[in-house]
């Protein structure tokens, strides 16, 4: 089974980086356009036999763009879900930066360490898409390719695990809304493919100064450890 991992288009939180979780938000226009951009390039290189895809509205809006017209069949699987937040949900960015302490910024160094007050276990996600992938695995054993429209924490929980590396690398990798990530499970072909995307910025968690913020850490966690 070839996998192909697409993070839904921009939705309409994303646009204003606002913590979105397990609310279920709708597409903006920017994420409508890299629905059809996504589907563009489904439709040029790959024979996608199915599509699994999460429930939640983003989700199954980019999958319905993305392959209008092509009969390819869409089955939502809740497992799939975006990890939930807890109490930051429906909160922007900056206002749990500016919380006592800044926990905005410890999640984003150490976030199986530092998880939002009530949010879902990262090993409890984890557990649940493998579960999903699992499943969808044993179902296309012949090598076909298999569409997966999730989240970002879906799919950089599903890399860690690929990777063999901590949940506190979570938010090092890079996973743009509408971008293509590709494995042969267990094995990583390629990440954040974003070359058939629209001309426009990408939407991330972070901005510069929190992308540093996590290089340095990793940095320092690298000296620490260093023989």
């Amino acid at each position: 089974m070839r996998l192909l991992l697409a993070r839904h288009g921009q939705s309409v939180w994303n646009q204003v980086r606002k913590f979105q979780g397990a609310n279920d938000v709708g597409l903006s226009d920017l994420g409508r356009a890299q629905a059809e951009a996504l589907g563009r390039a489904l439709r040029g290189g790959y024979r996608v036999a199915v599509a699994y895809v999460s429930p939640m509205r983003r989700a199954l809006d980019t999958a319905e763009i993305a392959l209008a017209g092509t009969g390819i069949p869409l089955v939502a699987i809740p497992e799939l879900r975006e990890l939930s937040l807890g109490e930051w949900e429906g909160c922007t960015v900056d206002e749990i930066r500016a919380r006592q302490g800044n926990p905005y910024l410890a999640w984003v160094r150490s976030p199986l360490d530092c998880p939002p007050p009530g949010g879902e276990p990262l090993p409890d996600v984890c557990a649940r898409v493998l579960r999903a992938i699992g499943r969808i695995g044993a179902d296309h054993r012949n090598g076909d390719d298999v569409l997966v429209v999730a989240h970002g924490g879906v799919i950089s929980v599903y890399l860690c695990h690929l990777l063999g590396v901590s949940f506190n690398a979570l938010w090092r990798m890079r996973i743009d809304n509408g971008s293509l990530t590709i494995a042969r499970p267990p094995r990583l072909v390629s990440v954040n493919d974003t070359a058939h995307l629209p001309p426009f910025p990408r939407t991330t968690w972070f901005d510069v100064s929190d992308a540093e913020a996590v290089r340095r850490a990793a940095s320092a966690s690298q000296t620490e450890h260093a023989p």
